[in-house]
C-alpha cells in the first residue's frame, strides 16, 4: 500500500481561501448538477447563457484574495488610521451607549440581521412586533397619531415630510419654508429633493426670521427644528397655528430624547414630525446606518410614505402583525408613485425600539434629565468665565460666541482629542449626550477659559436648573404600554429578544429563495468590523484628518466596484438602492440641463421593470412612458424604437434591468443601448441583478451610462429585515461630475446636491463589502456569479416537469433566477401561488418572490451560497407540494379544504380538540419525514390582509386583546 503524498504549501494555503466558505457548491456537487441541466461544464453553461456580445473583454483587476484572518488584519490596519475623538459636534449625531444585551443579541445576531423584508407576515412576527414597538415609541414621544416603520435618515425623512405635506394640504403654492436653524445637511437634502419637483425652498436667515417669511401666506408647508441646531428651544406653537390659517402643513424635525422633557409637537397641533432615532442605542457610525422616523396626523396616514406595520387577525382570530397597505406605491401605482417604499432601516429601528423597551419611560427620562442638567451646568460655568452661550434655552446644545479666540480654542480641542462644532466664523457649538461625564464638562471648560480666569468648580454648580422653557415642559405620559415597562432585568430582556427572533425565519435557519433579492451568505468575518470603535464611534462631520481610514476604505471599495461594473466613477453616498436609483437619474437630468437640454424629461421604462424604477423617475421630475415586453419577456425592441422616435427630442433616459426582471439575459441589449444613444438619451441599467454579472459582463462596457448597485444584495451587506442597505451610483466618464455632492461636508458637485444626510451614507456597513471583495478576489467573484447561474438552472431543470419556468432563453436556460409559472394550477385545483408560498412555511422555507414580476408566479433565486443539500431540500418540498395539488386536482381533497388552503399550520391549530379536515394532522405538520427532526413552527395562521387594511391599527396591541382571543 502506497503512502499518499503530502500536500504542498501552496495547496494548503489555497485550501484556506474564503471562496469555499462563501460558495456552497463544490466540484462534486457541480458534477451532479451539470448533467441535470444538460451541460458538460460550467464554462459551457455560462457560454450558452451570457450573450457573447456583452462578455467582459478583460478580467477584473482586483487584489489577490486574502484569508479571513489576513483580510481582518488588513482592515484593522485601515481602521486604525481613523482617529476616535470625543465628539461634541451634535448636528443630529450623538454618542450613545448600546446596551450589551441589544448589541450582542440584535445588532450582532444573524437571526436579526439576515432576515428579509417582512412581506410574508406569518414568518415575520418577531421583527414586526419590534417595528410596531418602534412605531408606538415614535407616536408616544411625538404625540402624533401614526408613524411608519422607519426612514433612511433625518434629512431624507424631512424631504419626505415636505412631499407628504405637498400632497396632503389645500394650499396650491409650490413654496416650502425652512427655518435656517434646522440642521444644514437637512436643508441641503431638502433642496436636492425639491428642485426636480418644481418646489421652491425658502430658508430663513438671521435677519429674516421664519415668522417673517410666513407673513405672505404663500407656502404649502413649513419645517422647523425642535430643539434647533443652535440649541435654542423655540416656542413653535404660534407658527403652527399660522400655517393652518394658510392651509399649509407645519412640519417639525424633533429630537426624541428631548421630547421626554419637552411638550411634543402633536400636542401643539403639528401636522408632520420627523427625525432620527440614532441616539437610541445606535453608534455614530460615521453617519449611518441609523433609523429615521416620520409621523403624521391621522388624516395623512394613507399618504404616509415608507412601510407601515399594522395589526390584523389570522385565520384563527388571533392578533397578527402585517405590513399595512403594502401593495401601494410603486408595487401598484408605479409611475404615479409619490415616494419609494424601499426607504427603511429596519435593523437600526429594531435597536432603537429595543433601547426604549430596555430603558422604559423612566430610564429615557433619566437619561434626558441628566443631559439637560449637564448642559445647564456647562452653560453656567461658561457664563462665569465670560462665555455666556448665545441661546438662553437649551436641551443638550449650546452656541458660544468665541470671536477671535475661535482658532485657539479649536487648536486646544484638537490637542485634547475633542471635536467641537464650528458655527459661522466666530461661534462654536457644543452638544452633550448620554455618554457625557463630569470629566468631560471640566475638559470643555478648560478649552474655553480665558487667560487669567478661574475655572468653575463642578460641585458648586451641581444644582443649576435646566435651561428648558417652563411653558414647554412635557406633562403627558408616554410609553405606557406594558412592553416598555416589563423587561427591567437583563434576563427578561434577553428572553424577550429571543422570543421574537424565534418567531421569524431568517437565513440562519434556512434558504430564503427570493428572486431579485439575492439572499446570500453574510459571513461572520465580514460582519465583525462593523462594531469596531474605529468605524462605529466616528462622527460624520469630524475633521478629514480623523477620517483617513474611512477615506481609504471609500477609495478602495469604489475602485473595486468600478472594476466590477466597468464604470468610471462611483459614489457610495446613497444609503439604499432606491436612493442610488434616485441619484443616478438626478445625474442624468443634471447632465442634460448642463448641455442646455433641460427639456428632456421622458423616461422610457419596460413593463417588466422593478417597481422602484418608475417611482424613482417620478421623484426626479421625469415623465414615465411604459414600453412593452414581448411574449418571451424581453424588451419589445419594435415598441421601444417607436417610443424613442416619438419622444426623440425629449428623451432623457431608458431604465432597464439586466439580466431582465424575468430572469433572462436579453441578447439585444447592446442594440438597445445604441438605439437610445442615437436619440440623445442615456441608458440606466438597474443593478439589482448584478449577482448574475460580476466578472462575466459589465454594464459600463456594454452600453450602460448609469447603474446603481445593491451592496445588500450582490456584495453581502445583509438585508437586516428590510435595511440597512447601500445603493452606490455608478456612472460613465462624462457623468462623473454629476455624482452627488455634499456641501455640508465640503464635497463639491457640478449639479447634484446631497441625497443622504451623511457624506458617506451608511458608512459603517461598507466594511462588509470591502471584506467580501478582499477575500474573494476577481476569480472568486466570477465563480460566485457562475455558481448562482448554475444553481438557478439546476432548480429550473429539476422542477420543469412540475412547475414550468415562464421565461427562458432559446436553449431553455435562465440567468440567476427563474420564474415558476403556477397560473394554470388555479384553474385545475383552485390553488394559487400564495397558497404554495404559505404551504412552504410548513416545510420550513421562506417563500420565493410572490406574484412579481408576473401575477400568479413564484420567482426563485438560490444564490451561490446555498449548498446542494439545501437546494435539493427546497426542490423536494416544491415537488411534494405539487403532489398535494395533484390530490386536489384528483378530487381526493376539496378545493377549499386541503393543506394548501389552511397553510401555514400552527401548533395550536393542530393540537385542538377538533379536526374536521380531510387530511391528517400529521400531514399538516410534517409533510416530509425529516421535519420531525427539526421543525419551524409558525407563530400564527394565515393573516387576513383585507381586515387589516379596513381596520388600520398601527400601534402596540393592548394586552387584553390577546386575553380575549385566548378566552374565545
Amino acid at each position: 500500500m502506497s503512502i499518499p503524498a503530502l500536500p504542498s504549501l501552496q495547496q494548503l494555503e489555497n485550501a484556506e481561501e474564503f471562496l469555499a466558505r462563501h460558495i456552497g457548491i463544490d466540484a462534486a456537487d457541480e458534477a451532479r448538477m451539470l448533467p441535470v441541466i444538460g451541460s458538460e461544464t460550467r464554462a459551457e453553461l455560462i457560454d450558452g447563457i451570457v450573450p457573447a456580445a456583452i462578455r467582459r473583454a478583460k478580467p477584473m483587476r482586483l487584489p489577490a484574495p486574502l484569508t479571513e484572518a489576513d483580510a481582518l488584519a488588513e482592515l484593522k490596519a485601515i481602521a486604525a488610521k481613523n482617529k476616535v475623538f470625543k465628539s461634541f459636534i451634535g448636528q443630529g449625531y450623538y454618542g450613545t451607549h448600546t446596551p450589551g444585551v441589544i448589541l450582542r443579541n440584535v445588532l450582532e445576531n444573524p437571526a436579526w440581521y439576515t432576515a428579509y423584508t417582512p412581506y410574508q407576515a406569518e414568518i415575520s412576527q418577531g421583527r414586526m412586533e419590534a417595528l410596531l414597538n418602534f412605531q408606538t415609541m415614535v407616536c408616544d414621544l411625538t404625540g402624533m397619531a401614526i408613524a411608519n416603520a422607519s426612514m433612511l435618515d433625518e434629512a431624507t425623512a424631512a424631504a419626505e415630510a415636505m412631499t407628504l405635506a405637498k400632497r396632503s394640504v389645500k394650499s396650491k403654492s409650490n413654496v416650502f419654508l425652512v427655518s435656517g436653524d434646522c440642521h444644514p445637511q437637512t436643508i441641503e437634502v431638502i433642496r436636492t429633493r425639491a428642485a426636480p419637483l418644481g418646489i421652491e425652498v425658502k430658508v430663513s436667515t438671521v435677519s429674516e426670521t421664519l415668522p417673517h417669511l410666513m407673513v405672505s401666506g404663500e407656502f404649502f408647508g413649513v419645517l422647523a427644528q425642535y430643539p434647533a441646531t443652535t440649541g435654542h428651544v423655540h416656542d413653535l406653537r404660534p407658527l403652527a397655528g399660522h400655517a393652518h390659517q394658510c392651509d399649509a402643513a407645519f412640519c417639525v424635525a424633533a429630537d426624541l430624547l428631548a421630547l421626554t422633557l419637552l411638550a411634543p409637537p402633536g400636542e401643539w397641533d403639528a401636522d408632520i414630525v420627523c427625525g432620527t432615532t440614532q441616539r437610541f442605542g445606535m453608534p455614530l457610525c460615521n453617519g449611518g446606518p441609523h433609523a429615521a422616523y416620520l409621523a403624521c396626523r391621522d388624516e395623512f396616514k394613507r399618504s404616509l410614505p415608507g412601510r407601515l406595520v399594522g395589526v390584523s387577525i389570522d385565520t384563527h382570530g388571533q392578533p397578527a402583525y402585517r405590513l399595512a397597505l403594502q401593495t401601494r406605491e410603486q408595487h401598484i401605482r408605479r409611475e404615479k408613485a409619490t415616494s419609494n417604499i424601499c426607504t427603511a432601516q429596519v435593523l437600526p429601528a429594531v435597536v432603537a425600539s429595543m433601547y426604549a423597551v430596555y430603558h422604559g419611560p423612566d430610564g429615557l427620562t433619566r437619561i434626558a434629565q441628566r443631559v439637560a442638567a449637564l448642559t445647564a451646568i456647562l452653560a453656567q460655568g461658561l457664563a462665569q468665565m465670560g462665555r455666556e452661550p448665545v441661546n438662553a434655552t437649551a436641551f443638550d446644545s449650546l452656541t458660544i460666541r468665541t470671536g477671535d479666540d475661535t482658532p485657539k480654542i479649536i487648536e486646544r480641542a484638537q490637542a485634547a482629542g475633542v471635536n467641537l462644532r464650528q458655527r459661522l466664523q466666530q461661534h462654536l457649538g457644543i452638544s452633550l449626550d448620554e455618554t457625557t461625564t463630569r470629566a468631560d464638562i471640566e475638559t470643555l471648560w478648560a478649552l474655553f477659559v480665558p487667560a487669567g480666569t478661574a475655572m468653575p468648580r463642578f460641585d458648586d454648580l451641581a444644582g443649576t436648573a435646566p435651561r428648558l422653557p417652563e411653558d414647554l415642559r412635557r406633562t403627558s405620559a408616554f410609553l405606557t404600554h406594558p412592553v416598555f415597562n416589563t423587561h427591567k432585568s437583563e434576563t427578561a430582556m434577553l428572553r424577550y429578544i429571543r422570543s421574537l427572533s424565534d418567531k421569524d425565519l431568517a437565513l440562519d435557519r434556512s434558504m430564503i429563495p427570493l428572486g431579485s433579492c439575492t439572499m446570500k451568505l453574510n459571513a461572520t468575518s465580514e460582519m465583525i468590523p462593523i462594531t469596531w470603535p474605529e468605524f462605529a464611534n466616528i462622527h460624520p462631520f469630524a475633521p478629514a484628518e480623523q477620517l483617513v481610514g474611512y477615506a481609504q476604505l471609500d477609495a478602495q471599495l469604489r475602485a473595486w466596484l468600478c472594476e466590477a461594473t466597468g464604470y468610471a466613477g462611483i459614489s457610495l453616498q446613497p444609503n439604499a438602492g432606491s436612493q442610488g436609483e434616485y441619484a443616478g437619474l438626478l445625474a442624468i437630468r443634471s447632465f442634460h440641463e448642463a448641455k442646455g437640454q433641460g427639456h428632456r424629461n421622458i423616461c422610457l421604462i419596460p413593463s417588466s421593470a422593478h417597481g422602484t424604477n418608475p417611482a424613482s423617475a417620478q421623484m426626479v421630475g421625469l415623465q414615465v412612458v411604459v414600453t412593452a415586453c414581448d411574449a418571451q419577456g424581453n424588451v419589445d425592441m419594435d415598441d421601444l424604437k417607436r417610443a424613442c422616435e416619438k419622444h426623440s427630442d425629449k428623451l432623457a433616459a431608458v431604465m432597464i434591468t439586466y439580466p431582465s426582471t424575468h430572469g433572462v439575459f436579453e441578447t439585444r441589449v447592446k442594440e438597445l443601448c445604441e438605439l437610445v444613444h442615437e436619440h440623445g438619451g442615456r441608458v440606466y441599467v438597474d443593478g439589482a441583478n448584478m449577482n448574475a454579472l460580476v466578472g462575466v459582463a459589465a454594464p459600463g462596457e456594454f452600453g450602460g451610462d448609469v447603474s446603481h448597485l445593491n451592496l445588500h444584495k450582490t456584495f453581502c451587506i445583509p438585508h437586516g429585515g428590510g435595511g440597512p442597505g447601500v445603493g452606490p451610483v455608478c456612472v460613465v466618464e462624462d457623468l462623473v461630475p454629476y455624482l452627488p455632492g455634499h456641501a455640508t461636508a465640503g464635497v463639491a458637485s457640478s449639479g447634484v446636491g446631497a441625497v443622504s444626510a451623511a457624506p458617506l451614507g451608511n458608512a459603517a456597513v461598507l466594511p462588509i463589502s470591502w471584506m467580501y471583495c478582499r477575500m474573494m478576489g476577481a476569480k472568486g467573484l466570477q465563480a460566485a456569479t457562475e455558481t448562482a447561474i448554475l444553481s438557478a438552472n439546476y432548480i429550473s431543470a429539476r422542477l420543469k416537469d412540475h412547475y414550468p419556468t415562464l421565461y427562458a432563453s432559446p436553449n431553455g436556460h435562465v440567468a440567476h433566477e427563474c420564474i415558476l409559472d403556477l397560473r394554470p394550477l388555479k384553474d385545475t385545483s383552485g390553488v394559487t401561488a400564495e397558497d404554495v408560498a404559505k404551504r412552504l412555511i410548513d416545510y420550513g422555507f421562506h417563500a420565493p418572490t410572490l406574484s412579481f414580476p408576473v401575477p400568479g408566479t413564484l420567482m426563485v433565486e438560490p444564490t451561490e451560497s446555498e449548498p446542494l443539500a439545501e437546494l435539493d431540500r427546497f426542490i423536494d418540498a416544491m415537488i411534494a407540494i405539487r403532489g398535494e395539488i395533484r390530490r386536489v386536482e384528483e378530487g381526493v381533497w376539496p378545493k377549499d379544504d386541503n393543506p394548501l388552503k389552511h397553510a401555514p399550520h400552527t401548533a395550536a391549530s393542530l393540537l385542538g380538540t377538533e379536526w374536521a379536515h380531510p387530511y391528517s394532522r400529521e400531514l399538516g405538520a410534517f409533510p416530509l419525514a425529516e421535519l420531525k427532526r427539526a421543525k419551524y413552527w409558525p407563530p400564527i395562521g394565515r393573516v387576513d390582509n383585507v381586515y387589516g387594511d379596513r381596520n388600520l391599527f398601527c400601534s402596540c396591541v393592548p394586552v387584553d386583546a390577546y386575553q380575549e382571543t385566548e378566552k374565545a
